[in-house]
């Protein structure tokens, strides 16, 4: 079993309403210096196999496919 998380974050210059509202609201909650907050999501995916070379390839089409929005999103792969 091969264990690997994905990260997805919003590319840079996209809007991120959501990070805004998150920093708005550490303001109000009295943390301050809070810079720009963005925000994303994180998967943690079991792969069956031992073959790390075609779980990542397999992960990468994951992503492509489903978990991110290619056109507006970054992700990484981080395999454990």
């Amino acid at each position: 079993m091969i264990k690997a998380r994905i990260v997805v974050t919003l590319k840079n210059g996209v809007l991120d309403p959501q990070g805004k509202a998150i920093e708005g609201a550490l303001g109000t909650l009295g943390f301050e210096g809070v810079g720009a907050v963005r925000q994303g999501k994180v998967f943690d995916v079991e792969v069956e196999g031992s073959d790390r070379a075609r779980a990542e390839a397999d992960l990468k089409a994951m992503c492509e496919q489903l978990l991110a929005n290619t056109v507006i999103e970054n992700y990484a792969i981080q395999i454990a």
